[in-house]
């Protein structure tokens, strides 16, 4: 017979400082008080129905059951094709690419495959919300650099101040999520600087890599091969294709990096969603699906300024993905998250606090917008800011 003991079991955590994240809070609370959500990072309006159709073709055509770990080959060497025809990089579909549940999952994994306890890992931050717990449940140690305020570009000398032997990695994210600023040519060459004859690693997050305006071009680290020899370079259909639930991304590193990743990818994930793989390997020969949408989205982002100018948000500079950021001292002196609440109870629109990206909650007085929605919404939405 069975017998239970009065000690209860205790997990130790490994993420003690992690709760519940401000997304799930903005969206909890937008749903309560049925605000429009300005928040999270998702698009409102409906995806491709070409797209849609293939999977459901692939799906009737019996393409259900698993694919091959590193994801179907015909994907990758569609995916190939497509680098060497924006980046002009020869990638191997078969040792450097692997399609992966998500571009979050992509950097996960990546980071897992390098990082060692205490290894240390530079962050820029504002920060995707993922990046500094993944290091530290690797073991790692996120040392976290401050982008500039209110421009959020990346100042190297702090960059070189926090180099130490211990330093595994740096990760870079652009187009930025979530301030919208972007890395040109002078980054590249001062990463370039950075990392020559060292042993860090780069981990490069380009999951809005085609959501980039005015006339812009995306830096991608497939483009430098001194660089991309010591990265593993993250994307994700989902914002390509407007299917974010799809939760499909892909990786790109050298062979023997990616050799590596593939043993923490098969025996985490494995396998990806099979018939949105055969789907996506059509669709990719549809170049003008992603090539017309820095056009389609800075069509929203300058509507959405538009909008927004009788209110008394001071609307900072974007130039990539789906978010703007907004400064509000005409408004209030409160902390962001208070002042963000207050906006989804009061107003009726949910927003995101800067200060979430933050570690230490760093408050400059900003809310993040997203404007990838109808235009509607925004509409609706900027009528109700415009009341404050």
């Amino acid at each position: 017979m069975f017998y239970r003991n009065n000690m209860s079991l205790q997990i130790n955590s490994k993420l003690p400082a992690v709760g519940t994240t401000i997304f799930t809070v903005m969206s909890a609370l937008a749903t309560e008080y049925k605000a429009i959500n300005l928040g999270q990072g998702f698009p409102d309006f409906p995806m491709n129905d070409e797209l849609i159709a293939k999977v459901n073709e692939a799906m009737q055509r019996g393409y259900n059951q698993y694919a091959p770990m590193p994801g179907l080959i015909l994907l990758r060497e569609a995916l190939a094709e497509k680098i060497q025809l924006l980046y002009n990089n020869t990638i191997n579909p078969d040792t450097e690419i692997t399609i992966t549940p998500g571009g979050t999952y992509a950097i996960y994994s990546a980071l897992t495959t390098i990082i060692r306890t205490g290894d240390e890992v530079i962050v820029f931050e504002p920060a995707y919300d993922s990046y500094i717990p993944n290091i530290e449940i690797n073991g790692g140690v996120a040392v976290t650099v401050p982008l500039t305020y209110p421009d959020y570009k990346i100042d190297w000398q702090l960059v070189r101040n926090n180099i130490t032997e211990r330093t595994k990695a740096i990760i870079i994210n652009s187009p930025h999520n979530p301030t919208g600023s972007v890395i040109d040519k002078n980054d590249i060459e001062e990463l370039k600087k950075i990392v020559a004859d060292t042993g860090i690693f780069i981990i490069s997050d380009e999951v809005y890599e085609h959501l980039i305006y005015d006339n812009l071009q995306h830096e991608s680290l497939l483009k430098y091969p001194e660089l991309f020899e010591r990265s593993f370079v993250c994307f994700s259909f989902g914002k390509t294709y407007h299917c974010t639930g799809w939760k499909l991304g892909y990786c790109v590193a050298p062979a023997s990096f990616m050799k590596e990743y593939r043993k923490v990818h098969q025996f985490n994930c494995f396998s990806c969603f099979t018939p949105a793989q055969v789907a996506l390997t059509e669709y990719l020969k549809n170049k003008e699906a992603y090539l017309s949408l820095p056009s389609l989205m800075q069509q929203k982002r300058d509507y959405f300024i538009e909008l927004m100018k009788d209110t008394k948000f001071d609307l900072l500079a974007t130039h990539g993905s789906y978010f703007i950021c907004a400064a509000y001292k005409q408004i209030s002196n409160e902390a962001d998250k208070d002042l963000a609440i207050r906006l989804t109870k009061e107003t009726g629109v949910a927003t995101i606090p800067l200060s979430a990206f933050y570690r230490n909650g760093k408050d400059d007085k900003v809310l993040r917008f997203c404007f990838s929605k109808n235009n509607q919404t925004l509409e609706v939405a900027a009528e109700r800011l415009r009341k404050i």
